[in-house]
């Protein structure tokens, strides 16, 4: 039993995959699933992927570095995706129980994508650095509300001549997103969020602002306070340096 390896393998990358495309060459991705490539130097082995410590699935053989695995809705931190290479005779055997390094110091922020928002506009989020107030005078992060036009809607932005009810609908929003009541229309539940990098420890602010296709923001919204604090690692090199038996203490110690 050698169980799994890391070393070797690199250039791993996670690619989304397309669900359909447009005329304009505008893409809709595939919701939950991506593909994982890599580089590996193990020829004799097989692989294993994990997202977020648990097995996603297995080559068939030695020679495959590419797969597509389910990506679950992971709202704690970012998805994790690794790659591992493991004997043929252990291949399904799961390694998910193993410790492993997880990110941490990450900010989630969410928000419904409603029609009301621009097209070709973007979601800008500012940040206060890990301390004071929010800095709106840095660069931005942030990400795009409608990546290609036809996610916005079949109904509203539908260009009855250029497209179809079918395709609209399989990426839309649905009826408004409470611009009809307030209710929830089917495809109205569409919320769309912002992963941040790993952050510094600190007391974190963030504002958010909408810029439509031209640059123009609106007013912005601010998060509360959120503290940042690192997960502290294992200590290791710990060796047992004495067992007193009349009181059950061990002593330990760490070794330089």
């Amino acid at each position: 039993m050698m169980g799994l390896t890391g070393e070797g393998i690199d250039r791993v990358r996670v690619l989304a995959l397309a669900a359909g495309a447009g005329s304009t060459g505008g893409v809709v991705h595939e919701p939950l699933f991506a593909m994982v490539e890599w580089r590996s130097g193990h020829g004799g082995k097989l692989h294993q992927v994990y997202v977020n410590g648990r097995l996603a699935g297995v080559t068939r053989g030695f020679g495959q570095r590419r797969m597509v695995v389910s990506i679950s809705a992971w709202r704690a931190s970012a998805v994790r995706v690794e790659v591992f290479a493991v004997a043929a005779g252990e291949a399904h055997v799961d390694f998910g129980t193993l410790e492993a390094v997880r990110p941490r110091g990450r900010v989630e922020i969410g928000w419904l994508r409603r029609m009301g928002l621009p097209e070709g506009g973007s979601v800008r989020v500012y940040s206060n650095g890990g301390a004071g107030e929010v800095d709106y005078a840095t660069t931005a992060d942030g990400a795009e509300v409608w990546p290609v036009w036809q996610e916005k809607c079949g109904f509203g932005m539908g260009r009855f001549a250029e497209s179809d009810f079918g395709y609209d609908g399989s990426a839309a929003v649905g009826f408004g997103c409470g611009l009809f009541g307030e209710g929830e229309f089917g495809f109205d539940a569409d919320a769309m969020r912002w992963v941040s990098g790993e952050l510094a420890e600190g007391l974190w602010r963030f504002g958010v602002k909408i810029a439509d296709a031209a640059g123009n923001e609106g007013e912005a919204i601010e998060t509360g306070e959120i503290w940042v604090v690192k997960k502290a690692r294992g200590v290791g090199a710990i060796a047992v340096e004495g067992f007193d038996k009349d009181s059950g203490e061990l002593l330990t110690g760490i070794q330089s």
